[in-house]
């Protein structure tokens, strides 16, 4: 038996979350003399008000703040989240130790009849609890009925098969790593249909000054991801002001050049803005982008946004007090 203390991995109980949870301990016994890793399950805000549409909550961070307060009490050593429901501020003494390479960034659309969104009859139900979903949606195809979709993944896809809706959108990475991907009738272009920033990616804090926790998870990071989350995580951060708002934004890495694509609305689908920017290139001959640089990305492109009146959509948006269903 080891005579390492073991490694308490917080996750909710979710069968997404216990895949990424999983996920991460065998990413830590593969290397050689990890020590053991145990699964601490937590009950998190957004579990418990289950009968609530998420984006008419006030509040933020439902589906991670009582991992982190686990993680800063010492309870749990690792927290485990789908990056996407991170806060864009952490907690005080918390560190974004790894982000692990990116699944498909994109939406899904799931619909009973195999119809693609825009074969979709008039009027139909599609379910999503997301601001951003329900907002593109509304730019998209005013005609559909939105309905509240809550439950973990395969309580949505069930819900769906027995006939509470025509058609659902989830994440793709979700569906792909419960091995529901046959059940995706149609991927939702990233090009109209830019993803919730940091989609996708698993990200695994820990405590700023746990350095025998972050031995461990340092190996983890992948650079590409780190760079791709920081650009839209600092446009999110600028753009946000205490609330979720309904954009979406993917950013890529390709020979050194980082290129970060966005769109954002009004909840009813109006006044919509998109576009993109990017830093680096051949130019710059053997230059490695750097994290600064990402951030520097998305900031200026926040920046570019405020500047054409986005700090409108932002404050209409504070009204609906959204949070983004994971």
């Amino acid at each position: 038996m080891s005579a390492l203390k073991p490694l308490r991995i917080g996750t909710r109980a979710s069968a997404l979350a216990l895949w990424q949870a999983r996920h991460v301990e065998s990413l830590v016994r593969a290397q050689p003399g990890a020590p053991p890793v145990e699964l601490v399950h937590i009950r998190t805000e957004g579990d418990v008000q289950s009968d609530v549409p998420l984006w008419q909550v006030q509040g933020k961070a439902f589906f991670t703040k009582e991992i982190d307060r686990a993680l800063l009490a010492g309870t749990v050593d690792i927290a485990v989240h789908s990056l996407k429901d991170l806060a864009t501020r952490l907690e005080p003494g918390l560190q974004l130790a790894a982000t692990l390479p990116r699944e498909d960034p994109r939406d899904a659309l799931i619909s009973a009849s195999g119809a693609t969104l825009s074969a979709l009859p008039q009027g139909a139900r599609v379910g999503t609890s997301s601001l951003r979903r329900r907002a593109f949606l509304a730019r998209a195809r005013p005609d559909v009925v939105l309905l509240e979709l809550r439950g973990n993944v395969p309580t949505r896809v069930e819900r769906l098969k027995q006939g509470d809706y025509d058609a659902i959108i989830l994440a793709a990475a979700g569906l792909k790593r419960l091995g529901l991907a046959a059940q995706i009738t149609e991927y939702l272009g990233v090009g109209t249909w830019p993803p919730a920033v940091a989609q996708g990616v698993i990200g695994i804090c820990a405590r700023a000054d746990d350095e025998a926790t972050l031995r461990w998870l340092t190996p983890l990071d992948d650079r590409v991801a780190r760079l791709a989350v920081s650009a839209e995580r600092a446009l999110l951060r600028m753009l946000e002001g205490g609330c979720q708002v309904p954009l979406g934004a993917l950013a890529t890495v390709h020979e050194e050049q980082l290129s970060l694509r966005y769109r954002i609305c009004a909840l009813d689908g109006s006044g919509g803005m998109n576009g993109g920017s990017s830093v680096g290139g051949h130019e710059r001959g053997s230059h490695q982008l750097t994290v600064e640089e990402a951030i520097g990305l998305g900031e200026r492109v926040a920046r570019d946004l405020l500047a054409r009146g986005a700090g409108d959509l932002v404050a209409r948006a504070r009204g609906a007090h959204a949070v983004e269903e994971p």
